[in-house]
């Protein structure tokens, strides 16, 4: 009766998680990858084939955003665990008391406004007219107003910034965990600053790196408003080409396939993130 009452109970309360994973994720996906291979001869007739992503691989404008948008991807990635790597040891072990807390607060308060909002602040500060521009020109190191907006430096620093809170966390929740014996032990032995931090504090941290790159890889993979925002017309996003395909043309069929190819490319990313680092998914969302 008590096994009996126990299962019943893991079911219950597995039941709503098992819901929003059935139909708020694998449904919408098999939904989107069988779109994917719907091909439109008239407005009332469908039939199956390869055209959508043959389209892909055929028109360069596609492909060559694809890779784009993954090597940026990749690189925002690496600069966003340069700067929040800092800032973790720092919180995790260096902050004592209160001051933990306030600098964590610090990095979340951001965050609690929309992507919308934090993106249109930088816009503010990078924009002509803006405070960037102004103290250049006070400094002197400027001759007129400075536009710092749309390009892919404006891209990156906002992905950077709204990814930063999701490579922190992990990092600081490993970081905390680790015993401060082992560095000295590290120093002890002989090592220098960066022997120490290579052979020491990066494999202990490298769950909370693995974790905190693939969830910041996927963020960016998928942003949609900072690179359209930030951007403009140069700094083409694949993600840009997926709405443009679904809202503007009404191209499902299209639409869904470049989204099942941005998920192939998130999933193959994650994969040899994985491989390459020795981790594995257990281990890394443990």
């Amino acid at each position: 009766m008590n096994s009996s009452a126990s299962r019943l109970s893991l079911w219950l309360l597995l039941t709503p998680f098992l819901l929003w994973i059935v139909l708020l994720v694998l449904v919408p996906h098999i939904q989107m990858l069988r779109v994917s291979f719907q091909v439109r001869e008239s407005w009332d007739t469908l039939a199956w084939g390869l055209e959508q992503y043959q389209n892909f691989f055929t028109e360069s404008y596609y492909w060559r955003t694809f890779v784009r948008t993954g090597v940026m991807s990749l690189f925002t990635t690496f600069l966003t665990l340069l700067v929040a790597f800092p800032i973790a040891w720092y919180i995790a072990k260096m902050a004592r008391g209160r001051s933990k807390g306030i600098l964590f607060l610090a990095c979340l308060i951001p965050f609690w406004a929309s992507e919308l909002v934090r993106t249109y602040g930088w816009m503010i500060l990078l924009r002509e007219s803006g405070l960037f521009s102004s103290w250049l020109q006070a400094l002197g190191w400027a001759d007129g107003p400075v536009e710092m907006l749309y390009n892919d430096v404006a891209v990156i620093i906002g992905l950077v910034y709204n990814g930063l809170l999701f490579m922190v966390v992990p990092l600081v929740t490993t970081l905390d965990g680790m015993d401060e014996n082992l560095v000295e032990a590290g120093y002890d032995l002989g090592g220098g600053h960066a022997t120490v931090l290579r052979e020491v504090v990066v494999p202990w941290a490298m769950p909370g790196i693995v974790s905190g790159c693939i969830v910041v890889f996927m963020l960016t993979l998928g942003s949609y408003l900072t690179p359209v925002l930030m951007g403009g017309k140069d700094s083409a996003w694949f993600t840009e080409q997926i709405f443009t395909q679904f809202i503007t043309r009404f191209n499902w069929e299209q639409g869904a396939a470049l989204g099942v190819l941005l998920l192939v490319l998130s999933s193959v990313m994650v994969w040899l993130g994985l491989k390459l680092s020795g981790q594995s998914l257990r281990k890394v969302m443990g």
